[in-house]
């Protein structure tokens, strides 16, 4: 991710009241959840809420002009919007980018649910020695909730490669935020702690248990998400229910919740593997600088999101029951 643009123009067809007042919903209403292998999906419209429906045009004009793929609109579970652009189809897959990264953060709490794995032990409990290039001593510092909270220590500076020739010490880990791909080798501490492969465990403990679609493919010695979009947008709502999909918590709750809160001092908008809204100061990829304010000022302070390059974008609103999805170039 080379850059974070606030996308805030769906925010504008949202009338309900000052940032702390949830979007109104019927007493009775209970999350709706899409079934499971089919394409079913419930809806509800923009004048059923309240919202302006005057900017929904002028909305998918500026998405349609931005090369957007796919948009999509959840209320409460419910889509609101769907609308795709430029070619792009319902069925079609398009790549997640470091929007992906969320995937792993999650499987990797349900792997420490089941007992696999601990995020405070050591990487190289799971991976060995030397799976860095960095002294033994500092190699041993880093664990996997370093990896999760971008704190490894290790240098941002040599691009994707994750080999261990290019993974060389910068600081101890903890004291140090920095955007790194190194997160990655949390994928190889699950299926190393599991006996299993990562797409096998991702498919069976998570993708398949929300009714999702996609595959991981190598992209410079990453693995990459690609997915249909409402594939995303299930995602973004089991996000939404910390973790849970009807009566299913998939994931821990509180290990959810911790993923979506300030997981070190360093850089308060970044949880594990989620940017976070709200905060008083946050850092971005390939800077060292602190900037005061939050993230995206107009948007709810309670926003959570998952960010990825060409902007892919899942934005999370609890107070507003909110999920937002955008693909594109």
């Amino acid at each position: 991710m080379k850059k974070i643009i606030p996308f805030l123009v769906a925010l504008a067809l949202i009338s309900c009241g000052s940032d702390d007042s949830s979007t109104p919903t019927t007493p009775e209403e209970q999350m709706y959840f899409p079934p499971i292998g089919s394409t079913t999906w419930e809806t509800k419209t923009v004048e059923s809420l309240g919202w302006n429906q005057s900017q929904v045009q002028p909305l998918l004009d500026y998405l349609e002009l931005k090369n957007t793929k796919s948009f999509i609109v959840l209320h409460n579970g419910k889509i609101v919007l769907e609308n795709y652009f430029n070619g792009h189809s319902a069925t079609e897959p398009w790549y997640w980018a470091s929007a992906g990264k969320t995937l792993t953060a999650t499987v990797t709490g349900i792997a420490e649910q089941e007992g696999f794995l601990n995020i405070n032990n050591k990487v190289s409990d799971y991976l060995g020695i030397g799976w860095t290039s960095i002294p033994l001593a500092k190699e041993n510092l880093i664990t996997n909730k370093h990896l999760l909270t971008m704190t490894s220590g290790l240098n941002d500076a040599l691009g994707d490669d994750v080999s261990p020739a290019n993974l060389q010490y910068v600081a101890d880990a903890g004291t140090r935020w920095a955007y790194h791909n190194v997160y990655v080798k949390l994928q190889d501490v699950v299926a190393e702690a599991t006996g299993q492969t990562w797409t096998s465990y991702y498919n069976t403990k998570l993708r398949d248990k929300i009714g999702m679609t996609g595959s991981w493919l190598p992209y410079l010695g990453l693995s990459v998400y690609r997915s249909d979009s409402r594939s995303m947008a299930r995602f973004g709502l089991l996000a939404l229910n910390n973790g849970k999909w009807e009566n299913n918590q998939i994931v821990p709750q509180n290990y959810f919740q911790n993923a979506t809160t300030t997981s070190q001092n360093i850089n308060l908008a970044y949880g594990y593997l989620w940017w976070l809204n709200g905060k008083t100061s946050y850092h971005l990829p390939q800077s060292q600088l602190q900037f005061n304010g939050t993230l995206i000022p107009s948007a709810p302070s309670d926003m959570y999101c998952a960010l990825g390059k060409d902007d892919q974008k899942i934005y999370v609103v609890p107070n507003k029951k909110l999920v937002i999805i955008r693909m594109g170039d």
